[in-house]
Protein backbone atom coordinates (compact mmCIF):
# COMPACT_ATOMS: atom_id res chain seq x y z
CA UNK A 1 0.00 0.00 0.00
CA UNK A 2 2.36 2.10 0.81
CA UNK A 3 4.75 1.54 -2.09
CA UNK A 4 2.16 2.16 -4.39
CA UNK A 5 1.05 5.74 -2.38
CA UNK A 6 4.76 6.60 -3.39
CA UNK A 7 4.68 5.56 -6.68
CA UNK A 8 1.51 7.57 -6.76
CA UNK A 9 2.88 10.49 -5.60
CA UNK A 10 5.91 10.75 -7.04
CA UNK A 11 4.19 10.60 -10.64
CA UNK A 12 1.10 12.74 -10.33
CA UNK A 13 2.06 14.94 -7.38
CA UNK A 14 -0.83 14.34 -4.92
CA UNK A 15 -1.93 11.60 -2.44
CA UNK A 16 -4.50 9.08 -3.73
CA UNK A 17 -7.13 7.22 -1.97
CA UNK A 18 -6.83 3.22 -2.72
CA UNK A 19 -9.33 1.10 -3.51
CA UNK A 20 -9.36 -2.92 -3.67
CA UNK A 21 -11.53 -4.68 -5.89
CA UNK A 22 -11.38 -8.48 -6.18
CA UNK A 23 -11.54 -10.79 -9.13
CA UNK A 24 -14.01 -13.35 -9.40
CA UNK A 25 -15.17 -17.25 -9.72
CA UNK A 26 -18.40 -18.41 -10.93
CA UNK A 27 -19.24 -21.93 -8.91
CA UNK A 28 -22.08 -22.58 -11.35
CA UNK A 29 -24.96 -20.67 -13.35
CA UNK A 30 -22.58 -19.52 -16.85
CA UNK A 31 -24.65 -17.46 -19.02
CA UNK A 32 -27.38 -17.27 -17.13
CA UNK A 33 -27.19 -13.54 -16.00
CA UNK A 34 -28.58 -12.14 -19.24
CA UNK A 35 -31.40 -14.93 -19.42
CA UNK A 36 -32.66 -13.45 -16.28
CA UNK A 37 -31.62 -16.75 -14.63
CA UNK A 38 -29.51 -17.99 -11.48
CA UNK A 39 -26.36 -18.21 -10.53
CA UNK A 40 -23.30 -18.88 -7.63
CA UNK A 41 -20.81 -16.56 -8.01
CA UNK A 42 -18.02 -15.25 -5.00
CA UNK A 43 -15.39 -12.75 -4.98
CA UNK A 44 -12.05 -14.06 -4.79
CA UNK A 45 -8.71 -12.84 -2.71
CA UNK A 46 -6.59 -12.12 -6.14
CA UNK A 47 -7.59 -8.63 -6.37
CA UNK A 48 -6.47 -5.11 -8.44
CA UNK A 49 -5.17 -1.87 -6.48
CA UNK A 50 -6.49 0.95 -7.79
CA UNK A 51 -4.77 4.32 -6.57
CA UNK A 52 -6.98 7.69 -7.56
CA UNK A 53 -7.19 11.10 -6.82
CA UNK A 54 -9.00 13.94 -8.71
CA UNK A 55 -6.73 15.80 -10.86
CA UNK A 56 -8.04 19.48 -10.53
CA UNK A 57 -8.98 19.88 -14.28
CA UNK A 58 -10.68 17.80 -16.87
CA UNK A 59 -8.23 15.71 -17.91
CA UNK A 60 -7.59 12.43 -16.72
CA UNK A 61 -4.17 10.76 -16.42
CA UNK A 62 -3.85 6.59 -16.02
CA UNK A 63 -1.16 4.27 -15.32
CA UNK A 64 -0.99 0.72 -15.07
CA UNK A 65 1.43 -1.94 -14.72
CA UNK A 66 2.24 -4.02 -17.84
CA UNK A 67 -0.26 -1.52 -20.02
CA UNK A 68 1.88 2.18 -19.78
CA UNK A 69 0.34 5.79 -19.42
CA UNK A 70 -2.30 6.99 -21.25
CA UNK A 71 -4.56 10.28 -20.80
CA UNK A 72 -8.16 11.64 -22.07
CA UNK A 73 -10.28 14.46 -21.58
CA UNK A 74 -13.82 13.99 -20.15
CA UNK A 75 -14.78 16.15 -22.61
CA UNK A 76 -13.76 13.37 -25.32
CA UNK A 77 -15.19 10.17 -23.97
CA UNK A 78 -16.14 7.60 -26.56
CA UNK A 79 -14.99 4.11 -27.46
CA UNK A 80 -11.31 2.93 -27.83
CA UNK A 81 -10.32 -0.26 -27.89
CA UNK A 82 -8.05 -1.94 -24.80
CA UNK A 83 -8.28 -1.38 -21.71
CA UNK A 84 -8.76 2.39 -21.88
CA UNK A 85 -11.89 1.89 -22.82
CA UNK A 86 -13.25 0.53 -19.69
CA UNK A 87 -12.00 3.38 -18.03
CA UNK A 88 -13.66 5.94 -20.23
CA UNK A 89 -16.83 3.84 -20.07
CA UNK A 90 -17.21 3.91 -16.58
CA UNK A 91 -16.49 7.53 -16.92
CA UNK A 92 -19.18 8.04 -19.83
CA UNK A 93 -21.41 5.80 -17.65
CA UNK A 94 -21.37 7.94 -14.25
CA UNK A 95 -21.83 11.11 -16.26
CA UNK A 96 -25.01 9.77 -18.23
CA UNK A 97 -26.39 9.30 -14.46
CA UNK A 98 -26.26 13.15 -14.44
CA UNK A 99 -23.46 12.99 -11.99
CA UNK A 100 -20.82 15.25 -12.03
CA UNK A 101 -17.44 14.27 -11.40
CA UNK A 102 -13.76 15.95 -12.54
CA UNK A 103 -10.49 14.69 -14.00
CA UNK A 104 -8.70 11.97 -12.28
CA UNK A 105 -5.49 10.52 -11.69
CA UNK A 106 -5.39 6.63 -11.86
CA UNK A 107 -2.46 4.12 -11.22
CA UNK A 108 -3.75 0.22 -11.46
CA UNK A 109 -1.59 -2.53 -10.16
CA UNK A 110 -3.16 -6.27 -10.77
CA UNK A 111 -3.10 -9.30 -9.06
CA UNK A 112 -5.86 -10.70 -11.59
CA UNK A 113 -4.46 -12.83 -14.04
CA UNK A 114 -6.26 -11.33 -17.22
CA UNK A 115 -7.77 -13.74 -19.90
CA UNK A 116 -8.18 -16.26 -17.44
CA UNK A 117 -11.36 -15.91 -17.03
CA UNK A 118 -11.67 -14.24 -12.92
CA UNK A 119 -13.20 -11.25 -14.56
CA UNK A 120 -10.11 -8.33 -14.39
CA UNK A 121 -12.69 -6.13 -16.21
CA UNK A 122 -15.14 -6.03 -13.51
CA UNK A 123 -12.97 -5.39 -11.11
CA UNK A 124 -11.48 -2.55 -12.92
CA UNK A 125 -14.88 -0.68 -13.36
CA UNK A 126 -16.11 -1.43 -9.92
CA UNK A 127 -13.02 -0.57 -8.30
CA UNK A 128 -13.06 2.65 -10.49
CA UNK A 129 -16.26 3.75 -10.16
CA UNK A 130 -16.17 2.96 -6.22
CA UNK A 131 -13.15 5.13 -6.33
CA UNK A 132 -14.56 7.73 -8.00
CA UNK A 133 -18.06 8.30 -6.24
CA UNK A 134 -15.90 8.47 -3.11
CA UNK A 135 -12.99 11.19 -4.33
CA UNK A 136 -16.02 13.25 -5.59
CA UNK A 137 -18.62 12.59 -2.42
CA UNK A 138 -21.40 10.87 -4.91
CA UNK A 139 -22.72 8.49 -2.41
CA UNK A 140 -23.76 5.85 -5.40
CA UNK A 141 -25.07 2.65 -4.08
CA UNK A 142 -23.38 -0.38 -5.29
CA UNK A 143 -26.15 -1.37 -7.24
CA UNK A 144 -25.42 1.57 -9.53
CA UNK A 145 -21.88 0.91 -9.65
CA UNK A 146 -22.77 -2.07 -10.86
CA UNK A 147 -24.93 -0.45 -13.72
CA UNK A 148 -22.06 1.91 -14.87
CA UNK A 149 -19.68 -0.87 -15.02
CA UNK A 150 -21.89 -3.01 -17.31
CA UNK A 151 -22.34 -0.05 -18.51
CA UNK A 152 -18.64 0.48 -19.81
CA UNK A 153 -18.62 -3.10 -21.13
CA UNK A 154 -21.82 -2.57 -23.55
CA UNK A 155 -20.92 0.74 -24.93
CA UNK A 156 -17.26 0.63 -24.67
CA UNK A 157 -16.09 -2.49 -25.01
CA UNK A 158 -18.55 -3.90 -27.20
CA UNK A 159 -19.55 -7.20 -24.49
CA UNK A 160 -23.53 -7.71 -23.98
CA UNK A 161 -22.51 -9.41 -20.41
CA UNK A 162 -25.20 -9.69 -17.77
CA UNK A 163 -24.70 -8.22 -14.21
CA UNK A 164 -22.68 -11.07 -12.46
CA UNK A 165 -19.27 -10.31 -12.62
CA UNK A 166 -20.32 -6.73 -11.22
CA UNK A 167 -22.47 -8.27 -8.48
CA UNK A 168 -19.56 -10.65 -7.61
CA UNK A 169 -16.72 -7.92 -7.01
CA UNK A 170 -19.32 -5.35 -5.70
CA UNK A 171 -21.60 -7.69 -3.11
CA UNK A 172 -18.94 -10.69 -2.09
CA UNK A 173 -18.47 -11.92 1.39
CA UNK A 174 -15.54 -13.91 2.37
CA UNK A 175 -16.35 -17.31 3.05
CA UNK A 176 -19.87 -17.22 1.19
CA UNK A 177 -21.18 -17.27 -2.67
CA UNK A 178 -24.31 -15.35 -3.62
CA UNK A 179 -27.34 -16.95 -4.64
CA UNK A 180 -27.71 -14.36 -7.43
CA UNK A 181 -31.75 -13.92 -8.84
CA UNK A 182 -31.28 -12.02 -11.86
CA UNK A 183 -34.63 -11.55 -12.55
CA UNK A 184 -35.42 -9.19 -9.74
CA UNK A 185 -31.65 -8.68 -9.21
CA UNK A 186 -31.86 -10.13 -5.47
CA UNK A 187 -29.18 -12.41 -4.22
CA UNK A 188 -28.73 -14.42 -0.72
CA UNK A 189 -25.58 -15.23 0.59
CA UNK A 190 -24.74 -18.68 0.66
CA UNK A 191 -21.97 -19.75 3.13
CA UNK A 192 -19.74 -22.84 1.73
CA UNK A 193 -18.94 -25.34 3.65
CA UNK A 194 -15.29 -26.08 2.41
CA UNK A 195 -13.68 -27.76 5.38
CA UNK A 196 -10.91 -29.09 4.06
CA UNK A 197 -11.56 -29.18 0.86
CA UNK A 198 -10.45 -26.03 -1.47
CA UNK A 199 -11.04 -24.44 -4.94
CA UNK A 200 -8.58 -24.89 -7.30
CA UNK A 201 -8.16 -22.94 -10.84
CA UNK A 202 -6.18 -24.23 -13.43
CA UNK A 203 -5.40 -21.63 -16.28
CA UNK A 204 -5.18 -23.35 -19.83
CA UNK A 205 -3.18 -20.20 -20.88
CA UNK A 206 -5.71 -19.51 -23.91
CA UNK A 207 -6.62 -15.67 -23.36
CA UNK A 208 -10.47 -15.06 -22.72
CA UNK A 209 -11.30 -12.45 -24.62
CA UNK A 210 -15.01 -12.28 -24.89
CA UNK A 211 -14.96 -8.71 -27.32
CA UNK A 212 -13.64 -10.80 -30.10
CA UNK A 213 -15.44 -13.93 -29.88
CA UNK A 214 -19.23 -15.06 -30.31
CA UNK A 215 -19.92 -14.28 -27.12
CA UNK A 216 -22.61 -11.56 -28.53
CA UNK A 217 -24.23 -14.00 -30.86
CA UNK A 218 -24.64 -16.42 -28.06
CA UNK A 219 -26.91 -14.44 -26.42
CA UNK A 220 -28.60 -13.05 -29.85
CA UNK A 221 -29.27 -16.87 -29.83
CA UNK A 222 -31.14 -16.96 -26.74
CA UNK A 223 -32.67 -14.01 -27.43
CA UNK A 224 -34.58 -15.79 -30.90
CA UNK A 225 -35.19 -18.65 -29.01
CA UNK A 226 -37.48 -16.21 -26.50
CA UNK A 227 -38.69 -14.56 -28.90
CA UNK A 228 -39.92 -17.43 -30.88
CA UNK A 229 -41.67 -18.92 -27.93
CA UNK A 230 -43.27 -15.59 -27.24
CA UNK A 231 -45.18 -15.81 -30.43
CA UNK A 232 -47.15 -18.64 -28.45
CA UNK A 233 -46.52 -18.26 -24.57
CA UNK A 234 -46.15 -15.06 -22.17
CA UNK A 235 -42.74 -15.45 -21.75
CA UNK A 236 -39.75 -12.53 -21.84
CA UNK A 237 -36.79 -14.70 -21.01
CA UNK A 238 -35.64 -18.13 -20.56
CA UNK A 239 -35.96 -18.50 -16.64
CA UNK A 240 -39.95 -18.91 -17.81
CA UNK A 241 -39.23 -21.44 -20.28
CA UNK A 242 -39.51 -25.30 -19.37
CA UNK A 243 -37.78 -27.72 -21.87
CA UNK A 244 -41.24 -29.06 -23.51
CA UNK A 245 -41.66 -25.30 -24.46
CA UNK A 246 -38.21 -25.95 -26.42
CA UNK A 247 -39.08 -29.02 -27.75
CA UNK A 248 -42.17 -28.07 -29.52
CA UNK A 249 -40.42 -25.06 -31.09
CA UNK A 250 -37.16 -26.84 -32.32
CA UNK A 251 -38.20 -27.58 -35.67
CA UNK A 252 -38.83 -24.06 -36.23
CA UNK A 253 -35.40 -22.53 -33.88
CA UNK A 254 -33.27 -25.00 -35.41
CA UNK A 255 -30.77 -26.97 -33.96
CA UNK A 256 -28.38 -24.46 -33.35
CA UNK A 257 -31.04 -22.02 -31.32
CA UNK A 258 -32.70 -25.12 -29.85
CA UNK A 259 -29.00 -26.62 -28.24
CA UNK A 260 -28.23 -22.66 -27.07
CA UNK A 261 -31.53 -22.12 -25.44
CA UNK A 262 -31.40 -25.93 -23.56
CA UNK A 263 -28.24 -25.47 -21.99
CA UNK A 264 -29.26 -22.26 -20.55
CA UNK A 265 -32.52 -23.86 -19.35
CA UNK A 266 -30.66 -26.90 -17.90
CA UNK A 267 -28.34 -24.69 -16.21
CA UNK A 268 -30.50 -22.86 -14.32
CA UNK A 269 -31.88 -25.67 -12.71
CA UNK A 270 -28.55 -26.92 -11.95
CA UNK A 271 -27.85 -23.69 -9.84
CA UNK A 272 -31.11 -24.69 -7.67
CA UNK A 273 -30.08 -28.32 -6.97
CA UNK A 274 -26.44 -27.08 -6.36
CA UNK A 275 -27.63 -24.57 -3.68
CA UNK A 276 -29.24 -27.42 -1.43
CA UNK A 277 -26.07 -29.97 -2.05
CA UNK A 278 -23.70 -26.78 -1.08
CA UNK A 279 -25.88 -26.59 2.19
CA UNK A 280 -25.98 -30.24 2.82
CA UNK A 281 -21.81 -30.25 2.45
CA UNK A 282 -22.15 -32.79 -0.22
CA UNK A 283 -19.54 -32.22 -2.29
CA UNK A 284 -19.80 -35.25 -4.43
CA UNK A 285 -23.12 -34.79 -5.98
CA UNK A 286 -22.09 -30.96 -6.57
CA UNK A 287 -18.61 -32.26 -8.75
CA UNK A 288 -21.54 -33.99 -10.45
CA UNK A 289 -22.97 -30.75 -11.39
CA UNK A 290 -19.83 -29.37 -12.42
CA UNK A 291 -19.26 -31.86 -15.14
CA UNK A 292 -22.53 -31.26 -16.00
CA UNK A 293 -22.36 -27.60 -16.74
CA UNK A 294 -19.29 -28.75 -18.66
CA UNK A 295 -20.58 -30.76 -20.92
CA UNK A 296 -23.83 -28.55 -21.49
CA UNK A 297 -20.93 -25.59 -22.41
CA UNK A 298 -18.80 -27.75 -24.72
CA UNK A 299 -21.51 -29.45 -26.65
CA UNK A 300 -24.37 -27.27 -26.44
CA UNK A 301 -23.11 -23.99 -26.05
CA UNK A 302 -20.24 -24.41 -27.88
CA UNK A 303 -17.95 -22.20 -26.19
CA UNK A 304 -14.82 -24.58 -24.69
CA UNK A 305 -11.94 -25.20 -26.38
CA UNK A 306 -9.53 -28.43 -26.99
CA UNK A 307 -6.89 -26.99 -24.08
CA UNK A 308 -10.37 -26.60 -21.39
CA UNK A 309 -12.16 -30.34 -22.95
CA UNK A 310 -8.48 -31.65 -22.17
CA UNK A 311 -8.13 -30.32 -18.31
CA UNK A 312 -11.24 -31.23 -17.30
CA UNK A 313 -10.97 -34.64 -18.69
CA UNK A 314 -7.31 -34.45 -16.94
CA UNK A 315 -9.32 -33.92 -13.26
CA UNK A 316 -11.59 -36.46 -13.75
CA UNK A 317 -8.93 -39.02 -14.87
CA UNK A 318 -7.21 -38.17 -11.68
CA UNK A 319 -9.53 -39.58 -9.46
CA UNK A 320 -8.46 -36.49 -6.96
CA UNK A 321 -11.59 -34.32 -7.55
CA UNK A 322 -15.07 -34.05 -6.14
CA UNK A 323 -15.87 -31.70 -9.66
CA UNK A 324 -14.35 -29.49 -12.71
CA UNK A 325 -15.56 -27.41 -15.26
CA UNK A 326 -14.74 -24.77 -17.80
CA UNK A 327 -15.29 -21.04 -15.70
CA UNK A 328 -16.47 -17.94 -17.18
CA UNK A 329 -17.54 -17.15 -20.84
CA UNK A 330 -15.72 -20.03 -22.21
CA UNK A 331 -13.23 -19.55 -25.09
CA UNK A 332 -10.67 -20.10 -23.07
CA UNK A 333 -9.61 -18.95 -19.26
CA UNK A 334 -9.55 -21.75 -16.34
CA UNK A 335 -11.44 -24.74 -15.16
CA UNK A 336 -13.00 -24.31 -11.60
CA UNK A 337 -12.01 -27.68 -9.41
CA UNK A 338 -13.20 -28.91 -6.32
CA UNK A 339 -10.88 -31.33 -4.69
CA UNK A 340 -9.64 -32.13 -0.98
CA UNK A 341 -6.39 -30.30 0.27
CA UNK A 342 -4.52 -33.21 0.94
CA UNK A 343 -4.98 -33.43 -2.99
CA UNK A 344 -3.80 -30.61 -4.29
CA UNK A 345 -0.01 -31.64 -4.51
CA UNK A 346 -0.68 -34.83 -6.51
CA UNK A 347 -3.28 -33.18 -8.25
CA UNK A 348 -1.17 -30.32 -9.59
CA UNK A 349 1.81 -33.00 -10.44
CA UNK A 350 -0.58 -35.17 -12.42
CA UNK A 351 -2.15 -31.98 -14.59
CA UNK A 352 0.81 -30.87 -15.22
CA UNK A 353 2.52 -33.31 -16.67
CA UNK A 354 -0.32 -34.32 -19.19
CA UNK A 355 -1.16 -30.56 -20.10
CA UNK A 356 2.99 -30.22 -21.26
CA UNK A 357 3.12 -33.31 -22.73
CA UNK A 358 -0.35 -33.01 -24.82
CA UNK A 359 0.17 -29.03 -25.48
CA UNK A 360 3.55 -28.04 -24.95
CA UNK A 361 3.70 -25.46 -22.39
CA UNK A 362 2.70 -26.02 -18.55
CA UNK A 363 -0.73 -24.34 -16.88
CA UNK A 364 -1.04 -22.17 -14.05
CA UNK A 365 -2.71 -22.59 -10.69
CA UNK A 366 -4.64 -20.56 -8.67
CA UNK A 367 -5.85 -21.68 -5.02
CA UNK A 368 -8.38 -19.21 -4.22
CA UNK A 369 -10.95 -18.63 -1.49
CA UNK A 370 -14.34 -16.08 -1.79
CA UNK A 371 -13.42 -12.82 -0.04
CA UNK A 372 -14.69 -9.51 0.19
CA UNK A 373 -16.27 -7.06 -2.53
CA UNK A 374 -14.43 -3.75 -3.43
CA UNK A 375 -13.84 -1.83 -0.27
CA UNK A 376 -11.16 0.74 0.26
CA UNK A 377 -8.66 0.64 2.04
CA UNK A 378 -7.20 2.56 5.26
Amino acid sequence: MENLKKKFKSRYGNNPILISAPGRINLIGEHTDYNQGLALPAAIGRRMTLAIAPSGSRRCRIFADGYGQAEFSLDELKPVPGWMGYVMGVAAGIVRQGLKIGGFDLMVESGIPVGAGLSSSAALCCGLCFGLSEIFGLKMHRKEMALVAQYAEHQFAGVRCGLMDQYASLFGKGGSALFLDFRDLDFKIVPLQLGERVIMLVNSGVSHELAGTAYNKRRESCELGVKLISERYPVQSLREVGLDMLDEFRPKAGEEVYKRCRYVVEEIERVKQAVVFLDEGDYRSFGELLYSTHRGLSEDYEVGCSETDFLVEAAAESGLVHGARMMGGGFGGCTLNILEGSNTDAFREIVQEKYLARFGKEPDFYQVAPAEGVFMML
